[in-house]
């Protein structure tokens, strides 16, 4: 076997930003050995995350979906029947041809996101959206709102090159566990301390891996850093750091802000932030005296219903200083605009008719229960179709979204790798190739790089790719599009062809190109991308250039200038604790939930609590506990750490619904609110109370829940 080995080159296809360039051992006969990161790739730096690294782990899983299948017995019965791929197509078009007669093509709602990052397998479902005129969808699930808190300053999704971070003197990570979710970042800002003697700060709300890395780590509240960065840039104008050659070239009203912020002193923050005035002071100096200070802002801290403004705060402080105008300094948190893609044949945009009602992803248990306020006065969703996607475990307001799968007039297909909660539920379920197994195109938001992902297996079973199925349905459902008729390849090559990057050819044979603009553009040098050329302390936040349909969230509310915005949702008598579900190290939103090892390393979930909290609460570390909050309550352990601010409570996520007493998972406690000022999920604002579990034995059962999933998926795979 061993002289069988050959590297193959493809991408990561996950939800991250790192979207990592890989090397992958094919040991023949549709098997694959260690992946790794390739060397060759300046951003990638031969790392990846452990997860990935074991991947065939995952592809080669015995609990993979290897046959299309039709449900037989109740609702959530799990109880399904072995079909053909004609039927299960000729069933899933029937459904929703009849949802069509019946209702209209606004009945019928393809849902997906990014299960993969893949450009055409991700995206392509969306030309049969619109060459039907199905129900569109607003994707607001992830980066609604810390794209438009970053958009609402610069103007534009990009930034200084992310290598940069290597020849900064400062690494500021900001909201975000690169440790456990882009690994990357920390390749870069270790580099730097190593070379230059560069610092790195940390800022979260709970002492993780990268604050365990950081010289310097601040351990903020929820919903605090807007507060944080008010009080920085009040220091930097008291003290003189301020570049005012710089802000008067570059910015809106500097002036208007310095005075906006004479009262919000490190004094005014350090009551909001939990930090203390020494902290803010000391971390203010060493930006003012660091010019060639590069601040990572990350997904974490805008997951909150003041998440965009508080994105925003923290990036104006590098126009303070003026840090944009140095290599290794300015603020960066995705490069999304620098691909300039034409996505028209992917998506069939040719096709689109923007009078079609749009829902939004976040509201999905709210939009299938009926709720007026998200389907107007358009039809029930009665058919839908799902890729990419895990919304019974991923959405909030988990107990709406079960509800709306359970009515009883809605048909669900489900195109998945694996035996989801979401297929579970479903009355028809699909089976899909994984990254290695089909052609595919990607971009790192994280990045600079195209990469394309060739098809290096053949799929396992009956699985099939996300375009072939599509374009099967297409046929079935009389929708017409060129698309429908091209091969992946081809769709690929056009795109890339027409979005100025070359032919498939080009990339296969180079692996990737890199689109990182010069250093003038990405730093801004020649004006922000405003209008006026000007940084913007003050954002008109109803002109935001995100796309948004309708309005949606409440731009005309937020505040002028960078501040502290208490409107989230607080602790009060009843809820006396905040709950945030950061991203733990071993999974990926709900992919890598079924892999043995990563299941048996994370363990059952945990709830991170404040030791003087539990001593408050009369509860031990490993007792079982209940959070519940108007939404519901789930059953998990406590685990005593100091880690965190008391009132505060981090659980990791997304554990398996299977792994919480009765499946009640972690989304069961989160909300489908829609933040300013253009709509998102604010997934770690939320309020909760605490409660011992009602019986002594509900540890040993959420113990022994998880350890038998993770011994029975062990023993399949053949894991000592």
């Amino acid at each position: 076997m061993g002289d069988r080995i050959t590297i193959g080159h493809s991408a990561c296809p996950h939800d991250c930003p790192s979207t990592c360039a890989l090397d992958v051992e094919l040991l023949g006969e549709g098997r694959i050995g260690r992946v790794r990161g390739a060397k060759d790739n300046t951003y990638t730096d031969g790392v990846i995350c452990a997860k990935v690294a074991r991947y065939a782990e995952r592809i080669h899983h015995p609990g993979r979906l290897m046959h299309p299948m039709r449900r037989k017995g109740a609702k959530g019965s799990a109880d399904f029947e072995r079909i053909s791929w004609d039927d299960a197509l000729d069933i899933t078009a029937e459904a929703m041809l009849v949802a069509e007669t019946r209702y209209g093509a606004e009945a019928v709602w393809p849902y997906f996101f990014a299960g993969t990052m893949g450009l055409l397998m991700r995206d392509g479902i969306n030309r049969l959206r619109h060459a039907k005129k199905y129900s569109q969808m607003y994707a607001s699930i992830c980066t609604t709102l810390a794209w438009s808190g970053f958009i609402a300053g610069t103007g534009r999704l990009a930034g200084p090159d992310p290598r940069e971070m290597a020849k900064s003197d400062l690494v500021v990570i900001w909201g975000t566990n690169a440790v456990n979710t882009q690994v990357n970042v920390m390749t870069h800002a270790v580099k730097a301390r190593r070379e230059r003697g560069a610092k790195i700060v940390a800022i979260d709300i709970y002492r993780n891996g990268t604050m365990e890395q950081a010289d310097v780590a601040l351990l903020v509240r929820p919903g605090s850093d807007g507060a944080l960065a008010a009080a920085v840039m009040h220091v930097l104008f008291r003290d003189g750091y301020a570049n005012w050659p710089y802000l008067d070239k570059y910015t809106d009203c500097p002036r208007e802000l310095a005075e906006h912020l004479k009262p919000k002193t490190p004094q005014w923050a350090s009551a909001i932030t939990g930090l203390s005035v020494e902290e803010i002071e000391t971390f203010a100096r060493l930006i003012g005296t660091t010019p060639r200070s590069y601040f990572r802002l990350g997904y974490g801290f805008s997951r909150q219903r003041n998440g965009a403004f508080n994105m925003h705060a923290a990036s104006c402080i590098a126009a303070v200083t003026g840090a944009w105008l140095h290599e290794g300094g300015g603020a960066f948190h995705n490069n999304g605009a620098i691909f300039r893609w034409n996505k028209t044949l992917i998506e069939g945009l040719d096709a689109r008719d923007r009078a079609v009602r749009t829902l939004d992803m976040s509201r999905i248990g709210p939009v299938l229960t009926g709720d007026t306020a998200d389907i107007g006065n358009g039809p029930p969703v009665t058919a839908l179709f799902i890729q990419n996607m895990n919304p019974v475990q991923v959405a909030p307001e988990q107990r709406k979204v079960k509800a709306g799968f359970a009515r009883e007039d809605l048909f669900v297909c489900t195109h998945e790798q694996f035996m989801t909660a979401t297929a579970r539920l479903s009355d028809v379920v699909l089976p899909a190739t994984m990254f290695l197994e089909h052609d595919d195109v990607y971009q790192g938001g994280g990045h600079s790089h195209i990469l394309f992902g060739p098809k290096l297996l053949e799929a396992p079973g009956e699985c099939r790719s996300n375009h072939d199925v599509i374009c099967a349905l297409a046929a079935r459902v009389g929708a017409e599009h060129r698309g429908f008729a091209m091969t992946a390849r081809e769709i690929i090559d056009e795109t890339l062809q027409s979005s100025g990057w070359g032919p498939l050819c080009a990339l296969e044979a180079n692996r990737w190109i890199d689109c990182q603009p010069d250093f003038a553009r990405a730093h801004f040098v020649d004006g922000f991308a405003h209008p006026d050329r000007k940084f913007k302390f003050r954002p008109d936040w109803k002109r935001v250039a995100l796309g948004q349909p309708r309005g949606w969230g409440a731009a005309g509310t937020l505040p002028p200038f960078p501040d502290h915005w208490d409107v989230n949702e607080n602790a009060d008598a009843a809820h006396p604790f905040k709950l945030a579900t950061s991203p733990a190290r071993n999974y990926l939103n709900s992919s890598f939930n079924e892999m043995p090892t990563s299941r048996k390393q994370e363990g059952p979930p945990r709830a991170k609590i404040n030791p003087r909290d539990l001593a408050r609460l009369g509860i031990g570390d490993g007792a079982p506990v209940r959070l519940g909050n108007e939404r519901g309550e789930i059953e998990l352990i406590a685990e005593a750490f100091a880690g965190v601010h008391e009132g505060v409570i981090i659980v990791e996520s997304i554990p398996p619904n299977d792994a919480f007493a009765g499946g009640a998972g972690l989304n069961t406690l989160t909300s489908a609110f829609q933040a300013a000022p253009l709509g998102g999920a604010a997934f770690h604002d939320n309020h909760c109370w605490v409660k011992p579990a009602a019986t002594v034995a509900a540890k040993a059962s959420l113990v022994a829940i998880n350890d038998r999933a993770a011994d029975q998926a062990l023993e399949k795979c053949g894991k000592p």
